[in-house]
């Protein structure tokens, strides 16, 4: 199939915190964590703004994926500690309540999600890293959750990466508080795939490229159903499933697919 050129990207600069790049051609949406001097450390503006463009996105029919990139030389050092100091427990709790919205806004808009991870991805950014649907990393990047080294262990980080590596592999970085390297990363299922530091930003794009490519009304049904099943034992998941396959089945571009499988020719999808 022929790819036609990307159209020139439209760029919202007005953000202060974050910055959203969509080709329209591609369906691909860059959004940057833009915090660079303070490592894009996740501050509750920049939460509250995130949580914004993502779920302006995910209204969207002509956009099929995201990656979600950081400013400067790290992909995010997590919380702003300097809004960590002296708060009230309403202070945390707006912070923390906050965090836990971007997350699961993440996975709720229908969209996946691709993290391109530059640098350092500790505490609540390693979090953020865990919680996309694929993770793109650069060979010298670093995961951590260091929070235990200085009195406020990595809670909330814990959810979403002890559910991509497991138990034991999510409680040596929690208590020890060391970070691990990126093709580690990779061999525990933090991250898809290491690349050179070079190679970063194409391979996630190309990546972003393959799946837009699928039709994003059937990447939507997917990823629904990805995070709705995951956490059911089996026959309720395979009970769930049967559900969402014959609706998808139904649905328009399900039947131009297999029909263009048949007679040997690209699909051309309606997104319906």
């Amino acid at each position: 199939m022929t790819t036609a050129a990307p159209s020139a990207p439209t760029t919202d600069t007005d953000a202060a915190t974050v910055l959203t790049e969509i080709d329209v051609e591609a369906r691909i949406a860059t959004v940057t964590l833009n915090r660079p001097d303070k490592r894009n450390a996740l501050s509750l503006a920049l939460m509250t703004e995130l949580i914004g463009v993502l779920r302006e996105i995910g209204t969207r029919r002509d956009i099929s994926v995201v990656i979600l990139a950081g400013a400067g030389p790290a992909f995010s050092a997590g919380h702003d500690l300097g809004e960590m100091t002296g708060r009230s427990v309403e202070d945390y709790r707006e912070i923390f309540d906050r965090c836990c919205e971007l997350m699961e806004t993440i996975q709720a808009i229908p969209q996946p999600v691709i993290a391109q991870v530059q640098g350092i991805a500790t505490a609540a950014g390693c979090q953020l890293a865990a919680t996309c649907d694929l993770v793109v990393a650069e060979e010298g990047a670093r995961f951590g959750t260091p929070g235990v080294k200085i009195g406020l262990f990595c809670s909330t980080p814990m959810v979403a990466i002890t559910r991509v590596i497991g138990q034991k592999r999510a409680m040596q970085m929690l208590l020890t508080g060391v970070p691990v390297d990126a093709p580690t990363a990779a061999d525990w299922g933090l991250v898809n795939e290491v690349v050179p530091a070079a190679e970063l930003e194409s391979r996630t794009r190309e990546l972003a490229a393959q799946i837009a490519s699928a039709s994003s009304v059937v990447t939507g049904i997917g990823k629904e159903a990805f995070y709705a099943q995951i956490s059911r034992d089996q026959h309720s998941a395979y009970e769930y499933t049967k559900t969402v396959m014959t609706m998808n089945a139904l649905a328009a571009d399900a039947q131009e697919g297999i029909g263009a499988f048949l007679e040997k020719r690209q699909p051309s999808w309606s997104d319906r």
